[in-house]
């Protein structure tokens, strides 16, 4: 069983209290079987009179009355765990930055965890019934007849087995099919976004031939994984058959010769399925559930990155510090340093990055050093590294090799979350969201929107130059924007998103990704402005391509193949 979904579900009350009610009410259903089968047997054989159908029948609503009850029991408890585990996945998407695509989040939060219904409302009861119902039926079936005891515990291991077998296949192909799910809808989430690029590139039928190839991928493997799962029903089904007849012909053989009355046979041939029924079902439903456990796999990597890192060399985190680990320690960040105060030094140390799935390198074995209070250029061609380097400051991407320190302090023994409101941050292309201007500003301050006083609000306006066009809107700042901006052009923007860095004056690290790219010359000139201002008395990384940018720095630095190339001084813009 899953041991991060299980603590997570002692963790949270309501999902520990539904799914204890649910097990207790599926192995209740279960254990009635042997009192049914008793009053059944009883009844056949004339031992007992017809009276005794009444309490029979008892039996039987009782145990759909249990059924009924662990199905709702065990519906709230998955939904209760989803929730946790939604808020947990939803509460790290801040950190997770452009390492995780959008689009295999959505995904994950949606397709991927609503897969997890299988697992908890079918296969961990068909475990709790696996667990217990076998073991009473054998224990009985020892009083009744010990020959026909014997033979079920002979055969009863094979199911588990042949199972276990099988399952290692199944869970294999099963990954397989949610990796390939998750890139489709990672995938074609991003292409609808960025259809109006697309089509004025005239690459919109490439991507659509793209998305064509990663559909028929997920078709392969679901069919892999449809064929195993056929395949372990018939192996499961046929093992079953086989011992059961193994019980059944013995049993008749010795009712003909007089050596077992009619009764034992009777609650013998009743008895001995129900020891097979429960693991059966729950190898049927341990395929069901894997397409879910993949997901949770995946929640829990998320969430916390390093845990997961551990595991796999076999090591828990905190193991020897005794430090908290999990999903709270990767929300609090307890047991990591706190930053010290000021515009820091930061120091890269033969840092090299490699991105999961590619073999090249983006950033390879770069030595940095940036003093407090300088402000660096980063120039180079497109895919040279330089967004790797600003992700790396923001803690969106850990080095592969080498280590990132600020004033000395290596950037992985951080808490991030002090880290990084030491930082204003502004992208190459910013998410407005579909709210007012004021609130999109506000969500660069560090006490979040509601907690901004409006005249900081105003402040920033003016220093990024937004107050030019926002007293031309129709309601001021309080105009709500389309998603992304859409009514605004890319130089408003810009300005917003500058405007979120004046948001944060206790920031002492500005970084900024190419934010006159794709400007005209007026807007360009008051980003420029802007950013002079924001950019007095910070340490400032600006990634750059336009000479008016390159001349804010005080010295350049180039990238190329992610590798440092000789550093140059910044002269009059030039950066050649």
């Amino acid at each position: 069983m899953h041991r991060d979904l299980l603590r997570l579900a002692r963790a949270e009350r309501s999902v520990r209290i539904h799914l204890a009610c649910c097990l207790a009410a599926a192995v209740g259903a279960g254990l009635l079987v042997l009192v049914q089968a008793e009053l059944l047997a009883g009844v056949l054989s004339g031992r007992f009179a017809a009276a005794v159908l009444l309490p029979l029948a008892l039996v039987v609503a009782c145990r759909g009355l249990l059924g009924w009850a662990q199905g709702v029991l065990a519906g709230r408890a998955a939904t209760a765990l989803k929730s946790a585990l939604r808020r947990l996945l939803l509460g790290r998407v801040e950190g997770l930055g452009p390492a995780y695509r959008s689009g295999e989040l959505v995904t994950l939060a949606g397709r991927g965890l609503d897969a997890l219904d299988p697992y908890l409302t079918g296969y961990l009861p068909a475990v709790a019934v696996a667990g217990v119902v076998p073991l009473a039926v054998v224990v009985r079936l020892f009083v009744a007849d010990l020959a026909t005891a014997v033979i079920v515990v002979l055969t009863l291991p094979l199911i588990p087995i042949f199972g276990a077998l099988v399952g290692w296949t199944t869970k294999t192909v099963t990954e397989r099919q949610w990796r390939a799910l998750a890139r489709l809808g990672g995938h074609f989430l991003d292409v609808v976004r960025g259809l109006p690029t697309l089509r004025a590139f005239g690459r919109a039928r490439y991507q659509a031939s793209v998305i064509r190839e990663v559909a028929e991928a997920h078709r392969a493997a679901t069919m892999r994984t449809l064929r195993v799962a056929f395949l372990s029903s018939l192996v499961l089904e046929l093992v079953a058959s086989l011992s059961l007849a193994l019980v059944a012909v013995p049993v008749g053989l010795r009712l003909l010769s007089g050596s077992l009355d009619l009764r034992t046979a009777l609650l013998v041939l009743l008895l001995a399925p129900e020891a097979y029924l429960p693991l059966r079902a729950m190898g049927t439903r341990f395929h069901a559930a894997m397409e879910g456990v993949a997901a949770a796999d995946e929640v829990f990597a998320v969430v916390n990155p390093q845990q997961e890192t551990d595991r796999e060399t076999g090591q828990e985190t905190g193991q020897e510090t005794g430090q908290e680990t999990g999903p709270v320690a990767a929300r609090t960040g307890v047991g990591r340093a706190t930053p010290a105060v000021g515009p820091p030094e930061i120091r890269l140390e033969d840092v090299t990055v490699r991105y999961p799935g590619r073999e090249e390198t983006a950033l390879d074995r770069v030595s940095l050093v940036i003093r407090p209070g300088e402000r660096v250029a980063i120039v180079g061609p497109s895919g040279a590294g330089k967004s790797t380097l600003l992700h790396l400051l923001l803690g969106f991407v850990t080095p592969s090799e080498g280590r990132v320190l600020a004033d000395g302090t290596d950037l992985a023994g951080l808490d991030l979350d002090e880290w990084r409101r030491r930082l204003a941050f502004v992208p190459q292309r910013p998410h407005l969201f579909a709210t007012s201007v004021a609130d999109n500003i506000a969500l660069g301050s560090a006490d979040g929107p509601l907690n901004t006083d409006a005249a900081v609000i105003r402040a920033a306006a003016e220093a990024a130059q937004v107050a030019e066009f926002a007293g031309a809107l129709p309601q001021g700042y309080d105009t709500p924007l389309g998603e992304r901006g859409a009514n605004l052009s890319a130089g408003q923007r810009q300005r917003v998103a500058l405007a979120r860095a004046f948001c944060r004056p206790a920031a002492q690290v500005l970084l900024l990704d190419e934010p006159t790219a794709r400007l005209d010359g007026r807007s360009e000139a008051a980003i420029v402005a802007a950013t002079r201002r924001l950019a007095e008395g910070r340490t400032a990384i600006i990634v750059a391509h336009r000479p008016a940018m390159i001349d804010l720095a005080d010295r350049v630095v180039r990238l190329d193949g992610g590798a440092l190339v000789p550093q140059v001084p910044a002269q009059g813009g030039e950066a050649r």
